[in-house]
């Protein structure tokens, strides 16, 4: 369908292939357009162009349609039509390497970080913390950083707040930001975060970037779905955070690329209005900083919304592929929304892009590429080009047989907790630990450091507890980073 050198989107009204050089993908991209024109076929599509390029891709499965990708298409009807009207597609139905991922481990591989990972800034945003709660949860961080007090899940930071009420004195000169006001509200917070069913996103095994990023044995990217059918509806906070996270992890932990002919990554973002909504300014701010500056990592970031204006100004106008499937505007308002989405595209003097917007049919798009130097190409009207995997959701044997066969399988499956804050705390009080499981905590952290990767973060982790007295380094969206500060 492409080569490693270009992205097929489809085919414009000549009948040619509309397409984009795999080297200018790390430029990001938008895919909108109302429900029901197209639009996550259309992120199917590019899924599969970049894992045929060697690309890898991470995308957030909303609607539960894309794991489709992990079986073969079996066109018919007018899939079959649009096929058969791009001949120099080389289209060959197919099943496409597909590693499923999901936060309560129930339909994919548990999808986790921890909470020292993650920082304070995001924590706080998922909390949706006043200035002064955030405040306090900052001291917290501070003194956790500082003492080698791993903050893995939900229960170690409960532990280490409830330290710092009997014990102020540690937090120096942040003690006044830790009332006794704010400690309660951070507890009720994180209580509320329990009942939404986010205690199953922190804690270990932690996801490990160079699983996302791994190839699979035929050279093709692997597709890494996190199934967000349920999260996005039940716990949208939760969602949209973790994205965020892995946003931050990729820009903190890739090396500078450079000028490449191709990303190392594309995610996703479906529902992409839900990273931006009640964000904080200064969270946003450094949001659309790491956008603008990701892509020198090699990765590519593509925003999937209804509406270019559910994103800020700031970010869209650091979106190079624009995929813009038709809009309805029946009211004053949504008409200035559309003639916005026109204007955002180079006029083609063949067509008012205004008009064509509300004509759209179903996977059919305006698409505005760059060309070679990177400026923007005429806006074109394209017939997207069908996916070769299967249009619709695999079945519950399906998705069962694919995780029994993932390359993962046992690497996350099995939780972990080992000595973190909580245990260090109740053990400093003279107390015996209570283990969550009948297991023993020394089995299970025994069988998880067998891995190369638990060897790796068992390394990392003791080296940042010993370091005591030196605060660990995080990052601008407040993610840990490997280094110590001297």
């Amino acid at each position: 369908m492409s080569d490693s050198l270009t992205m097929v989107i489809g085919a414009g009204t000549d009948g040619q292939p509309v397409k984009q050089a795999m080297r200018l993908a790390n430029r990001h991209g938008l895919v909108a357009g109302a429900t029901g024109t197209g639009k996550t076929v259309t992120l199917q599509h590019l899924a599969e162009v970049f894992s045929d390029a060697g690309v890898a891709v991470f995308a957030a499965d909303v609607k539960g349609d894309l794991c489709g990708l992990g079986a073969p298409g079996a066109p018919q009807g007018k899939v079959a039509e649009r096929i058969a009207a791009m001949p120099w597609l080389g289209h060959q139905p197919r099943a496409y390497p597909v590693t499923l991922w999901d936060v309560a481990g129930q339909s994919g591989h548990p999808l986790r970080t921890t909470l020292s990972e993650m920082g304070p800034l995001l924590l706080g945003n998922l909390l949706a913390l006043t200035d002064s709660q955030q405040a306090a949860l900052y001291a917290a961080f501070k003194v956790a950083d500082r003492e080698g007090l791993l903050l893995l899940d939900l229960k170690d930071l409960k532990a280490l707040l409830a330290h710092l009420k009997d014990n102020p004195q540690l937090l120096g000169e942040d003690s006044a930001l830790m009332t006794s006001a704010s400690t309660q509200a951070l507890l009720r917070r994180l209580a509320t975060l329990e009942q939404q069913g986010a205690e199953a996103l922190f804690g270990e095994p932690a996801l490990q970037l160079e699983d996302l990023l791994r190839l699979d044995g035929d050279g093709r990217g692997r597709i890494h779905l996190l199934d967000a059918s349920k999260l996005v509806h039940d716990a949208p906070k939760v969602y949209a955070t973790f994205l965020l996270w892995l946003l931050a992890e990729l820009f903190e932990q890739l090396p500078e690329r450079g000028d490449a002919d191709k990303p190392v990554l594309a995610l996703f973002f479906d529902e992409a209005h839900l990273l931006f909504n009640d964000t904080p300014k200064a969270l946003q701010d450094r949001l659309e900083q790491v956008v603008r500056l990701i892509r020198s990592k090699g990765v590519g970031v593509y925003f999937v919304t209804q509406s270019p204006g559910d994103l800020p100004d700031t970010v869209l106008a650091q979106l190079g592929l624009r995929i813009q499937h038709g809009l309805r505007a029946f009211t004053a308002k949504e008409q200035k929304s559309l003639r916005a989405v026109a204007d955002g595209f180079r006029p083609n003097p063949a067509f008012d892009s205004l008009a064509v917007l509300t004509e759209l049919g179903i996977g059919e798009a305006l698409v505005g590429t760059l060309e070679e130097k990177g400026t923007p190409a005429m806006v074109q009207r394209v017939l997207i080009a069908p996916p070769q995997s299967r249009i619709g959701p695999l079945s519950g044997a399906e998705r069962a047989a694919l995780i029994a066969g993932s390359p993962l399988l046992g690497r996350y499956d099995k939780p972990v907790d080992r000595e973190s804050a909580y245990e260090m705390l109740t053990q400093r009080r003279g107390e015996p630990v209570q283990k969550a499981d009948e297991e023993s905590l020394a089995d299970k952290a025994g069988e998880f450091l067998q891995s190369a990767a638990g060897q790796a973060i068992k390394s990392a982790v003791r080296q940042a507890a010993n370091q005591l007295g030196r605060q660990l380094v995080r990052g601008l969206m407040g993610s840990l980073l490997g280094g110590k500060k001297r």
